[in-house]
């Protein structure tokens, strides 16, 4: 019989734990080592989301595929050659007419104080002095002193120095001249020529690439992957017509403002900003300061310059702040933190292409993180939706000593939803969580009383709270019910017990309160009154069902409920645990025990005339 052993080494999940993270080390590498192929294709993908509805508008239009595909890049490159070239122009007009205000830009860079003491004061004058100096020589025009010194080296026939040698190349011809001015531009051309002919390929085979992206991916996985490439299509095709909103908008805004100021080529300087506002964070740089230089040279005084700066930063404010986060978030589903750290990455990896390419990439991966359980954690820490439940987030500040916060979150989720919803969904999930962590030890005491005080200040402070018009259910009769609610065992009880009561209060009944250790109230109880008993999980059925023996004992004909707050399973089999001190009803919310006692519970009682009305009117049918 071979001795192996009973428990085996858990290499299974140190192996699920850095998996992930190997692929994604990999990849990283993979993209990085790659770049000159992954840059284009990433383009020509972004290209592809753009003109993929024109192309389809055609097609509907029963223009051939080919066809369609053809006129949409003819005319999108029209269209961004054209714009490119009236810009050209328009930043040649202005670089032509700079030298007129020469003197100008002179007078206010002269205009600027230097301080004359000091390190920088000394590295001033330096520069000034030697830029004096350099200033004097001409290096066309012979020196005197120097042909001086060369007639006395001769008169006095000491050898003069070796005279340096000085190789000068030959001239250019016309076609080595066009070579030098060309070779800069052969590699963008052939990356733009590379892109435009994927982006071709992609648009008419969009069917056939996400047919054999399915299929790699498996069978198996076909409406989750489908899910996928439906949803990172909306989302980047969404983000991309925000971008182009937003940017129009911005771009408009601006031009506006300078022809306020009265800044010439105003339209222009709008046009730029929208465009190079396409690159995130640095474009809006670049854009706002080609006018601020212009307003520089054009302009007497210091108002329009200040007036320029002053409208730029409350655009790019107003614009970074409030409307992109507000948008891209909503839209692309990437958290604030996340488009910036992305862009960095982004640039880190590929350059200035990832920077343009950095939000419609992440939107890809977040996406992936998704739809993938391997790669969540990209969704959690790049996607927006919130990570902590509302009870978890609660229970989390409680357990920092964080009142101020906790409030906020209270008093956030109060203003969406209704009190019992808040009470049901998160203020007793949060003391379950405590309570689960007081039986396992895990909650030290400073902590487990500062918990309880917060909790029970914070269901006090709500005894104030206005009801909504949804929240108020159906009254009780003229002769409201009274309600006896009883803590099972501890403090928690005590505090889901004094929400009950409060929620009770507030639909019209008259509820009291019991703390844990009462078995019985200070007034004989009515067979007509309503007896709740409130337990919270882990030891929630022992402690409800000694209490509820207790109960039964004294008032057998009272309507006993109990209520297990949170409680998942089936309530029949939960009801046998109970044995003889069996209740009327198990409920796991305090919704339920409202709808409890709701009339709708209750049979009515038919009047008297009525009945007699059914009973004619059945005899005259048998008639």
């Amino acid at each position: 019989m071979s001795s192996r052993p009973l428990v085996r080494p858990r290499r299974s999940s140190n192996l699920s734990t850095f998996g992930p993270i190997a692929i994604s080390a990999a990849v990283v590498i993979a993209l990085y080592l790659a770049r000159s192929i992954f840059v284009p294709l990433a383009f020509a993908l972004v290209l592809a989301f753009v003109l993929t509805p024109v192309v389809g508008r055609l097609e509907k239009m029963h223009v051939p595929r080919v066809l369609a595909v053809c006129l949409t890049i003819l005319v999108s490159m029209a269209t961004i050659g054209g714009t490119g070239w009236v810009l050209a122009n328009q930043l040649i007009d202005v670089a032509n007419e700079l030298p007129r205000y020469r003197q100008n830009i002179r007078n206010r860079i002269e205009a600027l104080h230097i301080p004359v003491k000091g390190s920088i004061g000394k590295a001033a004058e330096t520069v000034k002095e030697i830029g004096k100096e350099l200033s004097k020589i001409d290096p066309g025009t012979p020196d005197p002193n120097a042909a001086r010194d060369q007639s006395r080296r001769k008169t006095s026939n000491t050898p003069s120095p070796p005279l340096p040698v000085q190789v000068i190349p030959p001239e250019e011809n016309s076609v080595e001249s066009l070579i030098r001015i060309v070779t800069p531009f052969l590699l963008p051309l052939a990356v733009t020529g590379l892109v435009i002919v994927l982006t071709i390929f992609m648009l008419i085979k969009r069917e056939d690439l996400r047919n054999r992206l399915i299929h790699l991916v498996g069978l198996g996985q076909l409406n989750v992957m489908t899910e996928a490439l439906d949803d990172a299509t909306k989302r980047i095709s969404r983000y991309l017509l925000l971008q182009f909103l937003v940017n129009a908008g911005f771009g408009a805004l601006f031009g506006l403002g300078l022809y306020a100021i009265g800044l010439p080529y105003a339209a222009l300087w709008g046009a730029v900003a929208a465009i190079l506002r396409v690159i995130p964070y640095v474009g809006t740089l670049m854009a706002a300061f080609l006018p601020f230089l212009l307003s520089l040279a054009l302009f007497d005084t210091w108002l329009p310059p200040v007036l320029v700066v002053a409208l730029y930063g409350t655009l790019e404010i107003l614009t970074a702040n409030f409307v992109e986060p507000w948008l891209y978030g909503i839209h692309t589903g990437i958290s604030s933190l996340a488009i910036l750290v992305s862009a960095i990455f982004w640039t880190i990896l590929w350059g200035p292409a990832g920077l343009i390419l950095s939000t419609p990439l992440t939107v890809c991966v977040v996406v992936l993180g998704r739809y993938v359980p391997e790669l969540s954690f990209l969704h959690v820490l790049l996607g927006d939706e919130p990570v902590l439940a509302a009870e978890a987030h609660l229970y989390q500040r409680l357990l920092a000593m964080d009142q101020q916060e906790a409030r906020e979150i209270v008093d956030q989720f109060l203003k969406e939803h209704t009190l019992v919803e808040l009470y049901d969904s998160v203020l007793i999930p949060a003391l379950a969580m405590a309570e689960q962590d007081r039986h396992k030890g895990a909650l030290d005491p400073i902590r487990e009383e500062f918990l309880f005080l917060s909790v029970n200040e914070i269901v006090a402070e709500l005894s104030s709270y206005t009801p909504k018009e949804n929240e108020i259910a159906a009254q009780p009769s003229a002769a409201p019910t009274k309600v006896f609610c009883f803590a099972a065992s501890d403090q928690a009880d005590e505090i889901t017990n004094s929400m009950l009561m409060q929620l009770l209060e507030q639909q019209g009944y008259t509820a009291f309160s019991f703390p844990a250790g009462t078995s019985a109230p200070i007034a004989e109880l009515t067979p007509d009154d309503v007896i709740c008993v409130s337990a919270l999980p882990p030891f929630a059925f022992a402690n409800a069902r000694s209490l509820c023996g207790q109960l039964r004992a004294r008032f057998p004909k009272n309507k006993l409920i109990v209520g297990i707050w949170g409680f998942t399973g089936d309530a029949a089999p939960a009801l046998q645990r109970f044995d003889r001190s069996k209740p009327d009803a198990l409920v796991s919310s305090l919704n339920q025990v409202i709808e409890r006692l709701m009339p709708a519970h209750e049979p009515e009682a038919i009047p008297p005339q009525v009945l007699d009305a059914a009973v004619e009117h059945e005899q005259d049918q048998l008639v």
